[in-house]
């Protein structure tokens, strides 16, 4: 299925257009769109999927810290952001798709202990493209993540975060049509 932006097509989009509609494609890190914008767009990128792919490139191809500091930008799962309402739209809306909103106090407590375990042995949050999970899928992942080492935890978080950019951009997209 083809996601074609057709509402703010970014291949026509000046910079300062171009941030305010796909700027926070990557949560709270607009530079992955700045730096993809820069390189140049094409009409190739009206396609969600070929967009997506250009600033996954550009997260690929930061050095370790901006990679760290864009996984760092992410919301904990069902975390105090979330109870405090201070998520970001699209953040708020894919973990209420997810069920996060809906936890029971005991799953809400196994939310906050995997947190806390994660970011003390990571260093930044868990992320995780919550689309077409459950809590229970989650929490499930949760724990076997856990399990990886450093390097191999940051690759799978930068994966993860270009999923949700494509799953964001094909929302984006089916709004736009």
């Amino acid at each position: 299925m083809s996601y074609i932006l057709n509402a703010a097509r970014p291949s026509t989009l000046g910079l300062e257009d171009f941030l305010i509609h796909y700027g926070d494609i990557f949560e709270h890190s607009p530079w992955v769109a700045e730096t993809a914008w820069k390189q140049g767009l094409t009409a190739q990128h009206d396609d969600a999927d070929v967009l997506a792919d250009c600033m996954g490139a550009v997260l690929w191809n930061a050095d370790i810290n901006e990679q760290i500091a864009v996984i760092r930008a992410h919301p904990d799962l069902a975390g105090k952001a979330a109870l405090a309402g201070d998520l970001t739209h699209d953040s708020s809306r894919e973990q209420a798709g997810a069920g996060l909103d809906q936890c029971t106090a005991a799953e809400f407590e196994r939310f906050q202990q995997m947190n806390l375990a994660y970011q003390n042995k990571f260093g930044f949050p868990f992320v995780i493209a919550v689309k077409g999970l459950d809590r229970h899928a989650i929490l499930y992942a949760f724990e076997k993540r856990l399990e990886n080492d450093a390097a191999t935890e940051r690759q799978t978080a930068i994966e993860q975060i270009i999923q949700i950019a494509r799953f964001r951009l094909h929302m984006r997209a089916a709004e736009s049509a």
